[in-house]
């Protein structure tokens, strides 16, 4: 069952000084709520376990088309191949295989547990005024000082959702370790759970209400 919400943020400058509000209406899951958060936790971690590992089969490996000797006369046991799995250099019984693990979940579902997340930690969330033209080069140091400022501490792990992928701040935050930038199109569940505090930009939210409230 799905329940209609509305979130009320308060919107900061770069400077940390309240400039304005704004809502962002969304439909949760109410009583099976953690069944589909789970599900879909589940479902990105499981993509992302590739498995790369491979051997080769008796027909994958190289040589053994001659039979070795004679089938009768010789006293030795009967064999068609050199590749056969019994012996040295042969192929491998039921190796593994490269493959990649998909759980099946549908679209709307896997909506329904990002937008249960965003809401339950709308309490993390800080909504920032579009802050990609204050960077007008690559600033470590100056982008500490914005987090400061909107009192975030640089040793949390945060998450800044943007509506671009903009290269000055990406360069600004990549020495800080517990900084990560995300484009608001590639906005998972799995990101929003580990995150201590969610940055994200007027546009994004925007993008977020557009795509998400269905």
């Amino acid at each position: 069952m799905t329940v209609e919400t509305q979130i009320k943020y308060d919107i900061y400058d770069w400077e940390g000084n309240k400039a304005n509000t704004t809502l962002l209406n969304l439909a949760v899951s109410e009583n099976t709520a953690k069944y589909v958060v789970h599900r879909a936790l589940i479902k990105e971690q499981t993509y992302k376990k590739e498995k790369t590992a491979c051997t080769k089969t008796r027909s994958e490996v190289s040589g053994g088309g001659r039979k070795p000797w004679k089938q009768k006369g010789t006293g030795r046991a009967r064999a068609g191949s050199t590749r056969s799995p019994l012996w040295k250099g042969g192929g491998v019984i039921f190796g593994p295989k490269p493959t990649i693990q998909n759980l099946k979940m549908n679209r709307k579902e896997w909506r329904l547990a990002l937008k249960t997340v965003l809401y339950n930690r709308s309490q993390d969330v800080k909504i920032i005024e579009n802050f990609v033209d204050q960077l007008k080069a690559p600033n470590t140091k100056y982008f500490i000082k914005a987090l400061t400022q909107w009192n975030i501490s640089p040793t949390k792990k945060t998450l800044i959702v943007t509506d671009i992928n903009n290269k000055n701040l990406r360069l600004s935050i990549r020495n800080i370790p517990n900084i990560e930038m995300i484009p608001v199109n590639s906005l998972n569940v799995t990101v929003l759970i580990k995150a201590h505090c969610v940055v994200i930009t007027v546009n994004a939210l925007s993008r977020i209400q557009e795509v998400y409230n269905d």
